[in-house]
């Protein structure tokens, strides 16, 4: 059934209200933005006549501190991962947002709102391996170290941020106590030891689409990888395979840069992307978890077995803690980088 605009944003006192001239919307590219533009983009800009610029952008933040404190920001709409989210936040870089553009709480997965956030999707960062290289299947980060038994580079991304909780997990710390570690120093030195002991097999990684392609091309048999990625892999026809126990989760969140142009619309436009049917069209191309719990239900059941949320998939899952790198990333990463230079 095909609906009137009008009907579709209710909050508009016109039609004319709900209507930019263009919105840009950044994201992180490659197939997650491809993604984005065939759930989100195109169908947002058939139903309100706003057109939809797509940007593209590596998750710094200097550009986005750069355009609020000169007050010319020509970004609308922002991809952002989570301690970016929170920082970006606190430093007044980000318009606060109403929970009631995802439909509020009850509609949505824990986690999936922030005061200046609404979740896009779940994502997971897990162990990947090349089956065609390894006979013997990893069965966690332990087996990652293990480079006697599964012999062969390591692909790691390149930063303190997931590669920490790694060292810890491989070095037998229980999911749950992964931050309470992490948060003391000596569980600060326990991770970079453990690091250090792999650190002659690691190929690291810096943009996502790179550890799949280390994997295909047989410059690393394993490596820490977006679930996503992998999954976009797959259905090229490589063999490459997950290892869900042990995975890192957290939620990428759509952003409002602070004095944005067309502030309006870009809240519309979240509101749009947040709702079920929205949400499963872009699960159905990408193997992320959409936030709305209805989506999921939209979604095939095999599909289902393939996205983080799946229970099985949670078991032995760390969630990523926001206000833990919030609070610590910036000494973390200077430290991982001095260190990564030795």
């Amino acid at each position: 059934m095909r609906l009137h605009r009008k009907f579709l944003f209710p909050y508009c006192a016109a039609l004319a209200a709900c209507q930019a001239q263009a919105l840009t919307v950044v994201s992180f590219g490659g197939a997650n933005q491809a993604a984005q533009a065939q759930a989100y983009y195109q169908p947002f800009q058939r139903a309100t006549g706003t057109r939809v610029l797509a940007g593209e952008y590596n998750g710094e933040m200097a550009k986005v501190k750069a355009m609020v404190e000169a007050r010319r920001v020509s970004w609308d709409v922002l991809e952002v991962e989570a301690p970016e989210l929170a920082r970006g936040c606190d430093e007044g870089l980000f318009e606060r947002l109403d929970p009631a553009l995802a439909g509020g709480r009850a509609e949505v997965v824990d986690g999936a709102l922030q005061p200046c956030g609404i979740g896009i999707f779940v994502w997971s960062n897990v162990l990947a391996y090349n089956a065609d290289r390894l006979k013997t299947a990893p069965r966690g980060w332990a087996d990652f170290w293990d480079v006697k038994r599964y012999p062969g580079k390591r692909g790691m991304r390149r930063g303190a941020k997931y590669t920490l909780e790694i060292a810890l997990l491989a070095d037998g710390a229980a999911a749950k106590d992964i931050y309470r570690i992490l948060a003391t120093p000596a569980g600060v030195e326990r991770a970079f030891k453990k690091l250090a002991q792999l650190k002659p097999h690691i190929q690291w990684w810096e943009a996502g689409a790179q550890a799949p392609q280390y994997l295909a091309s047989g410059d690393v048999v394993m490596s820490s990888a977006y679930n996503g990625r992998i999954a976009s892999a797959q259905q090229e026809g490589r063999n490459l395979k997950i290892v869900w126990d042990g995975s890192l989760y957290d939620f990428v969140y759509w952003a409002v840069p602070k004095g944005a142009q067309e502030g309006v619309a870009a809240r519309r436009f979240i509101a749009f992307a947040s709702r079920p049917e929205t949400q499963a069209a872009y699960s159905r191309q990408m193997a992320y978890g959409p936030i709305n719990r209805k989506a999921m239900t939209l979604l095939a059941p095999g599909r289902q077995l393939e996205l983080p949320p799946a229970p099985q998939n949670m078991k032995n899952a760390v969630k990523v803690d926001l206000e833990f790198w919030a609070d610590h990333g910036e000494s973390l990463e200077q430290r991982f980088n001095a260190w990564a230079l030795r």
